[in-house]
């Protein structure tokens, strides 16, 4: 798992998926200056078309990630890896 540059390109109605608020938002003024802005993620603005963050992804992902669909991005994102090591720690605990 490494850092991943994820492109991600705003939808017709002009919104993006945001990792830093893992949610489906309007990439509008007040998300640029507000979040965006001071976001240690944030990695630029896609050419005008969305905006690039950087961050280590936990799917098998290629670099760069391009995401333009960002409800479909916000529902892969929701899908969490458990290890086999964490599972076999809470079998034993609970066991």
């Amino acid at each position: 798992m490494g850092m991943i540059n994820h492109i991600n390109y705003m939808d017709q109605d002009g919104h993006i998926y945001c990792c830093l608020r893992n949610k489906v938002v309007k990439l509008d003024e007040q998300q640029k200056e507000k979040f965006c802005k001071g976001c240690s993620m944030f990695a630029g603005t896609a050419e005008g078309k969305g905006v690039e963050c950087l961050w280590e992804d936990a799917r098998t992902a290629n670099d760069p990630w391009i995401a333009d669909d960002p409800r479909r991005e916000f529902l892969k994102n929701q899908i969490r890896h458990v290890g086999g090591h964490y599972v076999s720690s809470i079998i034993g605990f609970c066991g």
